[in-house]
């Protein structure tokens, strides 16, 4: 029985044509190859998976290669065929996360002086080259500067930053880009073909966004869940394989955030958790989620092209229109601290569903951004007109009903005294006046405050003049707090002073908050009162 290969291997590219979203390192490398001007040594940078190791053995098999297709090894000279079995001892892949030393780069240098015995050119490939040790990177100095005319150096790494200047300014960088999910999922398609894999196109982009621009990825996965299924390979047969929620889940977990229904969220994360999911998987496409809904929210044009895919355009931007800026930011920040404290916690579960709550109810948070969040939604919903202050109900004054047991008062008893009139306070503000107030102050206002004066009859605060006293009706007892702040309060009572010419001091009030005992029922208590005094001096 023949032993199974996997699909990366087996696809591993052959030639620089096959390598799949790195154009302008491959096509380089040709032109280099055609005309002969090879450099000595080369760095090849990137993320994993994009094709540094491939395209550093392809490159070893076509400065060896006896008869060179366009500056490709044509796969089938006695060169090409050694290098691809392994057994070419002038062509070496050295892992330098286990030969890091001093003593392997010395052992190494001592062997790169003979001339090469089955090939032209004695190739040395160091893979992730930023593991060696400062000692063994100042011993591999000398001769990746000066080395023999038969030998070449391709040494290639994920971090950058870990390998010294020196190596830097002695080898040609090629940087490898992370592959497109178009291209992903075209090369998976192919495979799939190969390989006789019924894979959906659905199923395809779902493992093309999984692999995270890395190739290998993609196969890998893609490996895994054939492996794994039988018939047609869907979206949801690979969400099943690989435990994690889909789009349908994650977009109905967030409108869920969107409508602050706590209740139905930690349903749905009670059933995804009763259905094997992991919770880290989960709020890794919540954020993926979120950070699109934030890149269509800021850049609707151009945010199209910036999608990582984890839902369809139309799901993303209908729900995009459903929170404002400041919520996404919070949102994202809770995800990702959350998940940072995924490796110490002790119940993940639990971790993340006090995230999921505090992203349905920001008003549990009393930080700037939970408050900035919430600010930053009805700021929007005034301006757009979804969010109508309520007015004020009018308390009527109950009537006074005397008790049963009270005896009935003599006919010639003092009348209780008759309510004073009360003379109404004129409003002597000029026509307009609270309008051009509003206009006049929102300009320096703060943004957090702006959206609560509007020059429109229905905005959150309304100005009443009476006399020299202006009264800031605020809708409810939020946005009495933040108005009623000496730098706000200073800011209103001195425009509208230099408005009417005259001194004006401003107040503000809860319209909505219930008022005090009335006049009327004060008169009748305070005649209860005197009535009582009259009785215990009679008495005595």
């Amino acid at each position: 029985m023949s032993t199974y290969q996997a699909l990366y291997r087996k696809y591993r590219p052959q030639t620089f044509d096959d390598v799949v979203g790195q154009m302008a390192v491959t096509q380089t490398l040709k032109t280099q190859l055609q005309s002969g001007r090879l450099s000595h040594a080369y760095l090849f940078t990137g993320s994993r998976g994009t094709g540094k190791t491939s395209s550093a053995k392809i490159l070893a098999k076509a400065v060896n290669c006896t008869n060179p297709q366009d500056g490709n090894p044509c796969n089938c000279c006695q060169a090409c065929r050694t290098i691809d079995s392994g057994a070419c001892l002038d062509v070496l892949e050295i892992d330098a996360a286990s030969n890091n030393g001093v003593d392997n780069v010395r052992d190494l240098r001592d062997d790169a002086v003979y001339t090469p015995s089955q090939v032209k050119m004695r190739v040395y490939i160091i893979d992730e080259v930023h593991m060696l040790s400062i000692s063994a990177f100042n011993a591999l100095l000398k001769i990746i500067e000066e080395p023999p005319e038969h030998l070449l150096f391709i040494l290639a790494t994920t971090e950058l930053h870990k390998v010294p200047a020196t190596i830097l300014s002695r080898c040609q960088r090629f940087s490898f880009r992370r592959i497109s999910q178009e291209d992903i999922a075209a090369r998976l398609q192919y495979v799939a073909y190969q390989e006789n894999i019924d894979l959906d196109d659905s199923a395809a982009r779902v493992l093309a966004r999984l692999a995270d621009g890395g190739m290998r990825d993609g196969l890998s996965l893609l490996d895994q869940c054939a492996s794994a299924t039988t018939g047609e390979l869907t979206a949801e047969r690979v969400y099943q394989c690989l435990g994690i929620a889909g789009i349908r889940d994650c977009g109905q977990l967030m409108a869920h955030i969107a409508n602050h229904d706590t209740k139905n969220a930690l349903a749905m994360m009670n059933r995804i958790y009763a259905e094997g999911k992991d919770m880290g998987a989960l709020l890794d496409e919540l954020a993926c989620l979120t950070r699109d809904l934030m890149v269509l929210r800021t850049a609707p044009a151009e945010g199209i092209t910036m999608l990582s895919g984890v839902a369809s355009d139309e799901e993303v931007k209908a729900l995009a229109g459903r929170f404002s800026a400041g919520e996404l930011v919070r949102m994202m920040n809770l995800l990702q601290q959350t998940m940072a404290g995924f490796t110490r916690s002790t119940s993940r579960r639990m971790d993340a569903e006090l995230c999921v709550i505090n992203m349905c109810q920001p008003e549990l948070s009393l930080d700037a951004e939970a408050l900035n969040a919430r600010m930053t939604r009805m700021e929007e919903r005034l301006a757009t007109g979804d969010f109508v202050a309520a007015a004020p109900k009018k308390q009527e004054n109950p009537p006074w009903e005397p008790e049963d047991d009270r005896p009935p008062m003599p006919d010639d008893a003092d009348a209780p005294p008759a309510e004073p009139e009360q003379t109404p306070v004129v409003n002597e503000a000029p026509v307009g006046f609270w309008m051009d107030l509003v206009v006049a102050i929102r300009k320096e206002l703060p943004p957090t405050v702006m959206g609560m004066f509007a020059p429109t009859p229905k905005a959150p605060v309304q100005g009443v003049l009476q006399g020299d006293n202006l009264i800031l009706e605020c809708a409810n007892g939020f946005i009495l707090e933040v108005v009623n702040r000496p730098e706000i309060l200073s800011l209103v009572a001195r425009k509208a002073s230099a408005k009417l010419g005259r001194n004006v001091r401003v107040t503000a009030v809860d319209s909505t908050a219930k008022p005090k005992t009335s006049a009327k029922m004060e008169n009748l208590l305070n005649f209860g009162r005197a009535n009582r005094d009259i009785v215990n001096i009679k008495e005595q």
